[in-house]
């Protein structure tokens, strides 16, 4: 099956135009959309992450913190 070069070119225009429309919609439905500056990966109580994840080990190494005030 072969194709000339204009027919390539043809058929790269039209998968380019294809491609142009569905990036087109898809910036008109985000810009329907609000923006979120928010973070989804923090964690809101962070001493509860601390005591989750570190437990005693968070607090053998922060129990002297105060000495220094």
């Amino acid at each position: 099956m072969a194709q000339t070069k204009a027919q390539r070119i043809k058929i790269i225009k039209e998968a380019h135009k294809s491609f142009q429309a569905k990036m087109d919609r898809e910036r008109r439905l985000m810009a329907d959309c609000e923006p979120r500056d928010e973070n989804w990966n923090h964690w809101t109580d962070a001493s509860s992450y601390a005591n989750e994840y570190y437990g005693e080990t968070m607090r053998n190494t922060t129990r002297f913190d105060n000495d220094w005030d």
